[in-house]
């Protein structure tokens, strides 16, 4: 079964300058999006260039174009193909998990999240969000990962996620992303004790809409 999405996921997603059709074009972007993780792993975002992502894709820059009008709406793409990513690693966990206890999903909320930080290739640099986003506003990632959790969570818990649901969500992510944020300045691989002091804040907020 597919992860948990609704329609609000796909007015959320950035707008390709051409959708693939063919699985030809599809593994086409895929490969441009593989080469500009690759490219902003070992660059940082500045340095990130469609000409670079082209280069390392093997492909000509006017296939870079053709999904993409610069480098931004590139790394944009990249942020939400990674939400996709972590939203359907904590949704194997969470399904995994029987019968499904809240604190625990919120252990793997973050762990799998930390993980993704330490592994998968340009999340340190682009996780949900491109650091100068085209489409929606600074602060829109969160927003994103706040609703796509509440959606998981309701769904696994019978909980309707209403505005006020939805409105802890973001609460408890932004102040996660907080603190996850200082964990990784503490130590490049994330401070342990700071990790574990999230959870921990995260279970007290959430304690009196979950319990």
């Amino acid at each position: 079964m597919d992860p948990v999405s609704t329609p609000s996921d796909q007015k959320s997603r950035p707008p390709l300058r051409c959708m693939p059709v063919q699985q030809r074009s599809a593994e086409r972007l895929e490969r441009i999006l593989d080469a500009c993780a690759e490219v902003v792993e070992e660059t940082g975002y500045e340095e990130l260039s469609t000409r670079a992502v082209a280069a390392r894709a093997g492909v000509p820059i006017g296939s870079v174009y053709r999904f993409f009008s610069n480098k931004r709406a590139m790394a944009d793409a990249l942020a939400h193909r990674n939400l996709d990513l972590y939203i359907s690693r904590v949704d194997e966990r969470l399904r995994a998990a029987k019968p499904l206890e809240w604190r625990y999903a919120i252990d793997v909320v973050i762990d799998v999240y930390t993980g993704m930080k330490r592994d998968v290739v340009g999340f340190a640099h682009v996780d949900f969000g491109a650091p100068v986003p085209v489409f929606g506003l600074p602060d829109h990632a969160n927003q994103l990962v706040a609703d796509r959790l509440c959606d998981l969570f309701a769904d696994r818990l019978g909980r309707t996620p209403d505005e006020g649901l939805r409105r802890t969500f973001l609460i408890g992510v932004e102040a996660a992303d907080a603190l996850l944020r200082l964990a990784f300045r503490t130590a490049p691989a994330g401070d342990p004790a700071i990790i574990a002091e999230t959870k921990e804040l995260v279970r007290a907020y959430l304690v009196r809409v979950l319990d």
